[in-house]
C-alpha cells in the first residue's frame, strides 16, 4: 500500500467523463460490478487526498482503507443532478472520512484510562490505576492487598513495557524513587514533544490496564 501512495501509476487509470457516466447510471440502476469499477478507478484519487497526511503518525495502509471507506461514502450519496463530478464530491467525502479518524484518534489519546477497572481488592470492590498508584489513606489489610497488586504491576511494566514506555510511565508516576514528573517536564529531559510524552504514556496505560485486568 505504501507504493501506492508513492506512486499512483499502481492504481487503474480514471474513468473519462463519459465512462463515468455510464457506469454511474449503471450503478444508479442497481449494478454492483459498475459500483465495483467506479471504487477502483477512482484510487487513484484516494491516494492523492491521502498524500496530504503523510505526515501524521497513521499508517499508510490505514489512510487509503480509511479514504476507501471515504470514496465509497461519496459514491453512495452522489447525486448527478447536481452538476458535480464524481471526483470533486468523492474528494471532500474522503478528506471528511480522513480528519474524523484523526479527531477520533486524538480523543481516544487525550482519554487516558487511569480510572478503568483493573481488578477488585479484598472486598470485592473494583480497583484502578488511579488507585494503586495514588491512594494513601489504607488499612493494614488494604496495604498487604494493594502491595501485592504493585508488585503485580511493577512485574508488567518490566514484562510488556519497553524503552520509552517503561522510561515514561516510571518518570510520569515517580516509580523510579523520584517525584513524579509532568509531561513537559518528561518532554524536555528526552528532547521530544509533550504530545508525544502523551500519546506513549496513553498507549504505555493501556497495556497495562488490558495486562493486569488478564
Amino acid at each position: 500500500m505504501f507504493g501506492y501512495i508513492q506512486s499512483s501509476n499502481l492504481f487503474p487509470e480514471p474513468l473519462t467523463s463519459e465512462e463515468e457516466n455510464i457506469y454511474l447510471d449503471k450503478f444508479m440502476n442497481g449494478d454492483e460490478d459498475a459500483r465495483n469499477i467506479l471504487i477502483e478507478r477512482n484510487l487513484r484519487l484516494v491516494a492523492h487526498v491521502c498524500k496530504k497526511y503523510s505526515g501524521t503518525n497513521i499508517d499508510n495502509d490505514d489512510l487509503i482503507s480509511i479514504g476507501t471507506i471515504g470514496l465509497i461514502k461519496g459514491l453512495n450519496s452522489f447525486k448527478k443532478d447536481k452538476g458535480v463530478r464524481l471526483a470533486t464530491y468523492a474528494s471532500k467525502c474522503i478528506d471528511n472520512e480522513i480528519l474524523m479518524y484523526l479527531r477520533n484518534i486524538k480523543k481516544i489519546g487525550a482519554e487516558v484510562p487511569l480510572n478503568e477497572p483493573i481488578g477488585k481488592d479484598k472486598d470485592d470492590n473494583e480497583i484502578s490505576l488511579i488507585d494503586i498508584l495514588e491512594n494513601d489513606e489504607r488499612s493494614i489489610e488494604d496495604e498487604i492487598d494493594i502491595k501485592m497488586k504493585i508488585k503485580k504491576m511493577y512485574e508488567k511494566i518490566r514484562e510488556i513495557l519497553k524503552g520509552r514506555e517503561r522510561t515514561i510511565i516510571e518518570l510520569r508516576f515517580g516509580l523510579d524513587g523520584n517525584k513524579p514528573k509532568t509531561q513537559n517536564q518528561i518532554a524536555e529531559m528526552l528532547g521530544i514533544s509533550r504530545s508525544y510524552v502523551s500519546r506513549i504514556e496513553t498507549k504505555a496505560i493501556g497495556k497495562l490496564a488490558k495486562e493486569i485486568r488478564e
